[in-house]
């Protein structure tokens, strides 16, 4: 056992891995499929909160292919990229490229062929406008954020930027223009990973300092600003996470269920600022895993039952 450390930041032990996982193993680790799934999500409500008409399934389908290799080149791309760091934190340090279970090169081509293939497919397959916001995300994720995380702590808002596009990626599979609730959308993920984030750099604090990435609070002593902030986002969610519902795309059930999804949002914030320790943190995050598939399930089932009462009157 050996130590990492950076200047001012506490030591972090190094244990090597004595498990090797398969190539296959690995690239699904390179691939971040979980993330993917909960990307899908995102863009399956777009797309059915967009629909005038019957859905077309084989769309859908399409753009799901599409945007998942997206996301997959940008996972890779930004494990390539922080190789390095990744090996002084103990959260990552036993991923593929830091253990050199495989090569940076074959990381790096094959993030950027699946990100490539992922656009092409969705130029041939959805739509030109579905396919230009896709490789947007892919630039932001892995070729603005992934790189700022060594410059400025501002990198988790440029971060929240791409995060926050899977559901207007949906909205523009389906055929949806650049309107008014496409942005409720986007605001709605936007928002929603402030807090998230917020506790999971306050939780790993010690491995960021380390491996030198200014995520806040970057190893300072700054007590409760973080968790302030967290509550900043979580009130702010509360009125944008009601714009589908001013917009016309839910009903009441949704609003509901929204407020009470805020408020829980937003106490577990506050308990975060109140008193900064490992269990207020991981209560954020736990809540914040609730919050959003139950409101984007609640939002996506309202929405549809608003349209077939509206079709029977």
């Amino acid at each position: 056992m050996s130590a990492i450390s950076s200047p001012n930041c506490p030591p972090i032990p190094v244990v090597r891995a004595s498990v090797f996982g398969t190539r296959v193993a690995d690239y699904i680790e390179i691939a971040k499929l979980r993330i993917s799934l909960m990307v899908l999500m995102t863009v399956s409500v777009g797309y059915f909160l967009a629909l005038r008409g019957p859905a077309s399934y084989l769309t859908l389908f399409n753009a799901w292919i599409g945007v998942s290799l997206a996301a997959i080149g940008a996972s890779a791309i930004n494990q390539w990229i922080e190789r390095e760091t990744d090996g002084r934190m103990r959260r990552t340090r036993n991923r593929p490229l830091p253990m050199k279970r495989l090569a940076p090169s074959e990381v790096l081509i094959f993030g950027f062929v699946s990100a490539a293939v992922g656009v092409i497919y969705m130029l041939l397959t959805v739509n030109t406008l579905t396919a230009a916001m896709t490789g947007l995300t892919f630039v932001l994720y892995a070729g603005v954020y992934t790189p700022l995380k060594r410059v400025t702590s501002l990198c988790t808002a440029v971060g929240a930027i791409p995060g926050a596009l899977p559901p207007v990626l949906g909205w523009l599979a389906a055929g949806g223009e650049l309107e008014w609730m496409a942005f409720a959308l986007f605001g709605v993920l936007f928002l929603w990973q402030f807090p998230h984030f917020l506790a999971i750099a306050w939780l790993y604090k010690e491995d960021y300092c380390a491996a030198g990435l200014r995520m806040l609070p970057a190893g300072k002593s700054m007590p409760h600003v973080t968790g302030l902030l967290a509550v900043v986002y979580a009130l702010g969610l509360i009125p944008v996470s009601l714009l589908p519902a001013y917009f016309g795309a839910a009903g009441m059930v949704y609003s509901v269920v929204a407020m009470v999804l805020g408020a829980a949002y937003l106490a577990a914030s506050i308990g975060f600022a109140w008193e900064e320790s490992r269990t207020s943190a991981r209560r954020v995050i736990w809540t914040s895993l609730v919050y959003l598939p139950v409101l984007l399930m609640v939002l996506t089932w309202d929405h549809l039952r608003l349209l077939d009462w509206l079709r029977a009157v």
